[in-house]
């Protein structure tokens, strides 16, 4: 599991610890694309009303798969995207 959370880190997916009011995802995935958290929140809302169902699968696998921003941080060699960026 800590390889996938090191890919994740790597590739920008951090569950957000200051944006967050769940788990972060949303604020994390949004912060990746570009996108402020509630625009990804509403994004996300949207698809639950469009496709129910899959996003109450995701969100919980997420939520259990992306690091946060202090264990991306504290990971051994990781290039962890500043959060400002």
């Amino acid at each position: 599991m800590n390889d996938i959370r090191t890919t994740l880190a790597q590739q920008g997916l951090i569950r957000s610890g200051e944006d967050g009011i769940l788990g972060g995802v949303c604020a994390g995935l949004g912060r990746r694309f570009g996108l402020t958290p509630w625009i990804s929140r509403l994004v996300f809302v949207l698809l639950l009303m469009v496709v129910p169902g899959s996003q109450l699968l995701i969100y919980p696998v997420l939520w259990i798969l992306m690091p946060t921003e202090e264990q991306a941080a504290a990971a051994p060699g990781s290039s962890v995207p500043s959060p400002t960026a």
